[in-house]
């Protein structure tokens, strides 16, 4: 099969292609120009540095394809911003790009099979934190970030096409080797200090990126899975204490300086660090949108109709996950 992965270069996109290929699939990955490709060395795959931005030049482009090469039999849009100086960007992105690459792969005579977007479970804001109950597929989507909204627009696009049976998939917390938002928590960790935001303990739930890959393929390649949208995590809920600590053991750390920031004084951060990376045009980590994720409590999501469907047991347990991208950090230098 012919699948195109959009931000192939990225972190998730990386694992997605290395699964696509020992698959056995033709893999054309989706880069910018002056991408790092330093993750996509395999000489099997192919190459588009996709106009997304300019719906003209990505039919041309789709159209050159098809008529050099043949249809695409998937496509798998992984390629979206997570944070940015202006918010705008989010929809320019996240939703924009994601409607001009549906329309363009119809009017360029792409007859997929099946389009999966990569969501998150951001789309549907925060869960409930008085029972923990967790969030589920028939709950009203009210995002309450700028990434979230752009994401749940992309969605309603993919939901209001009728051009081709689609997958969508709303992941929780992504971790791997590559990672660097979770690196920054290891990172803490090794040098001896660990503060969490908020007096309440956050549940947290979380996907091992390979996991994500092998089960992104799989719901791609079932004939029976169209038209649908699942979470994707693991089955396990931590809280960030117990997160931490097991993060602790395996670097076995004796002893790390523990913290809870009260939630005011974190805001406070974030609207500072917004502010400079406004000023500097840098995507800063810590942003108003990144509050609204470390305040909210509730990240646990029924991934009952994932592991119903395709029958999904994940090879990762978090234990095991952290294992292995703890000891990749190590070997290339990260820690």
């Amino acid at each position: 099969m012919r699948i195109l992965i959009t931000g192939a270069s990225g972190f998730i996109g990386g694992f997605l292609v290395k699964e696509a290929l020992n698959r056995g699939h033709e893999v054309w990955a989706g880069v910018r120009k002056g991408s790092n490709r330093s993750n996509l060395k395999d000489e099997r795959i192919c190459f588009l540095d996709l106009a997304y931005d300019d719906f003209s030049v990505l039919k041309k482009q789709l159209v050159d394809v098809k008529d050099r090469y043949g249809l695409f039999d998937f496509v798998l849009h992984n390629a979206g911003l997570t944070k940015t100086s202006d918010k705008k960007n989010f929809y320019r992105v996240n939703a924009g790009y994601t409607q001009n690459l549906l329309e363009a792969l119809y009017a360029s005579g792409h007859a997929l099979r099946k389009f999966l977007l990569m969501s998150s479970l951001s789309s549907y804001g925060k869960g409930d934190e008085k029972t923990f109950r967790p969030i589920r597929l028939d709950d009203p989507q009210r995002p309450d970030t700028a990434y979230g909204k752009s994401k749940l627009e992309a969605e309603n696009m993919v939901r209001s096409q009728s051009y081709f049976p689609y997958v969508i998939f709303r992941p929780t917390g992504v971790y791997g080797p590559g990672d660097k938002d979770y690196y920054m928590e290891v990172k803490s960790i090794q040098s001896g200090v660990d503060f969490a935001a908020g007096r309440i303990p956050q549940r947290i739930t979380f996907i091992y990126v390979k996991d994500l890959a092998r089960v992104a393929l799989m719901a791609l390649e079932k004939e029976t899975i169209r038209n649908k949208a699942y979470f994707v995590a693991d089955g396990d809920v931590y809280t960030d204490v117990s997160f931490a600590r097991m993060i602790q053991e395996v670097l076995k750390k004796k002893f790390v300086l523990r913290g809870r920031i009260p939630l005011p004084f974190v805001y406070l951060a974030c609207v500072c660090s917004e502010w400079i990376g406004r000023l500097t045009g840098k995507s800063m980590t810590l942003n108003t949108d990144k509050y609204i994720i470390l305040k909210q409590r509730n990240w646990i999501c029924d991934v009952t109709p994932l592991q119903d469907d395709l029958s999904f047991v994940p090879e990762y347990p978090l234990r095991k996950g952290l294992e292995e991208v703890i000891d990749w950090y190590q070997k290339e230098g990260w820690l």
